[in-house]
């Protein structure tokens, strides 16, 4: 296998796998109250609320918030809905890179902007939101994970890009 088509089986399998995680991310914005209740019970079967009672008390807030939602103004969770369909609006962009990785790779940056941006959101809304620092430290978390495919991908686009473009698939000259 040449360089050239190893750099870009990396790069189309980390694109891949950021896709994957971006599209199970925005899917799991849908059924919110259902995973809540789920999440709530699984961890009092695991006898979680006695080793580890603050998150216990925040996922039960959690809940019980979006049970009344749920219950009392369901039309609030639509901007759940919106927020899944932004993550799987956003997977959809990285088809360009994957398809052609050097003329696409401004996609990466931004992914890589969107992912710093999780930082400054969390500390800025969480407090503003009541959201617990240690939550926001998981929410930031997101965007630390998230970013590391990201660089990985941008820095094989760049050692692709070196590489040149091959002889068959280059434009005419003019």
């Amino acid at each position: 296998m040449s360089d050239r088509a190893a750099l870009l089986k990396g790069i189309r399998v980390w694109l891949v796998f950021f896709v994957v995680c971006l599209v199970l991310s925005g899917a799991t914005a849908f059924p919110l109250v259902h995973e809540l209740r789920w999440t709530e019970s699984v961890l009092r079967a695991l006898s979680v609320p006695d080793r580890l009672p603050g998150l216990m008390e925040w996922i039960s807030r959690v809940r019980e918030g979006l049970d009344t939602v749920n219950a009392e103004y369901p039309f609030v969770l639509y901007g759940t809905d919106w927020l899944a369909f932004a993550h799987l609006v956003i997977a959809v962009a990285f088809y360009g890179p994957y398809r052609d990785p050097v003329r696409n790779i401004w996609v990466i940056e931004f992914g890589m902007i969107a992912c710093a941006g999780i930082v400054p959101l969390a500390l800025v809304c969480g407090p503003v939101r009541g959201i617990p620092f240690w939550w926001s430290l998981i929410d930031m978390s997101f965007g630390v994970f998230g970013v590391l495919p990201l660089y990985v991908v941008h820095r094989k686009i760049k050692r692709l890009e070196a590489l040149g473009t091959p002889a068959a698939v280059a434009a005419p000259a003019a």
